[in-house]
């Protein structure tokens, strides 16, 4: 009787990949994207998942790291309390420190103003044999930006430079960026939580009445809720301008945490098994060496005794 072929983690897992994946062929709503998508899963299934999955991500990790010919970006965008936190926390469980680096990216400060937008982005990129994880990214340069054009007017730029087409030339930028780097070697996966504007209320609630997130919660959240309908526009337009086939956007539905996690970690899984990482081997004149040193302390650990 053959045997049937194995499948691939990418195989396995489309389901939570492909409805998700935007690559730029197409046409692009945002609105034809449910937030409250949970597949066929109910939490326990979920979390079933989730933990074959960061299994599989420390398994690649530790290859990645051997290896050391690729490098991982994954960004996170997302809306206030769209998840992006917890799902790192999550996800990455287990995960080894040294290989792996979280920068989130805050207002930028003056000296990081006196440079392009994409300077300090650049000096966050993981090195080969990395995962690098951006809490907010680049994308924050044509997204708050351009919903508070006031936040651009600091960029310092010539008022020559800002003009009409100043978004389109961004998206340009990022884009040649991000194939740029795909073209040496380093793996972009981005992914926008999106999450509801009523499950957002929810959790602002939530954080307003547990003593231990309260810390999390600003008033500017809710002064940055009353231009929902202006961020949601803005994003739609970042994915439709940036999803290419070799940095596609994951939309990924953030109502559900437990299903967003899923999606997330069948992509990073489902990517690096592509990559077809291993450990180095070693040369026959290493092995002759090895076989040497073998012996040398078998027969140390003999005079022992």
């Amino acid at each position: 009787m053959s045997k049937k072929p194995s499948r691939s983690l990418a195989q396995e897992l489309d389901r939570y990949i492909t409805p998700f994946r935007h690559d730029g062929s197409g046409k692009f709503r945002l609105k034809g994207y449910k937030t409250n998508e949970k597949g066929d899963l109910d939490k326990e299934a979920a979390q079933e998942i989730l933990d074959a999955n960061k299994k599989r991500l420390v398994a690649f990790q530790e290859k990645l790291y051997a290896q050391d010919r690729w490098s991982v970006l994954i960004v996170f965008q997302a809306m206030d309390a769209g998840g992006k936190d917890s799902a790192i926390k999550a996800i990455f469980e287990g995960i080894n420190p040294q290989g792996c680096e979280v920068t989130s990216f805050k207002a930028p400060s003056s000296k990081e103003l006196d440079h392009d937008f994409l300077w300090r982005h650049v000096l966050a990129l993981p090195e080969r044999g990395h995962i690098g994880i951006f809490n907010r990214s680049h994308y924050e340069e044509c997204l708050v930006t351009r919903v508070h054009p006031e936040i651009l007017a600091r960029e310092k730029l010539s008022q020559k430079l800002v003009t009409k087409n100043i978004w389109k030339e961004r998206f340009e930028d990022i884009s040649a960026y991000e194939r740029y780097l795909s073209r040496n070697g380093t793996l972009v996966l981005k992914f926008f939580l999106n999450v509801s504007k009523e499950e957002q209320r929810a959790r602002f609630l939530d954080r307003l009445e547990e003593p231990a997130k309260q810390w999390k919660f600003s008033m500017g959240d809710i002064e940055e809720r009353a231009l929902w309908p202006r961020y949601q526009a803005v994003y739609q337009d970042i994915v439709r301008h940036t999803a290419t086939r070799h940095a596609p956007w994951y939309v990924v539905p953030a109502d559900h945490k437990w299903f967003a996690r899923v999606v997330i970690g069948s992509v990073i899984v489902a990517e690096l098994e592509k990559l077809d990482l291993r450990f180095p081997r070693a040369d026959k004149a290493s092995l002759a060496e090895f076989e040497n040193v073998r012996k040398a302390l078998e027969k140390e650990g003999k005079g022992k005794r």
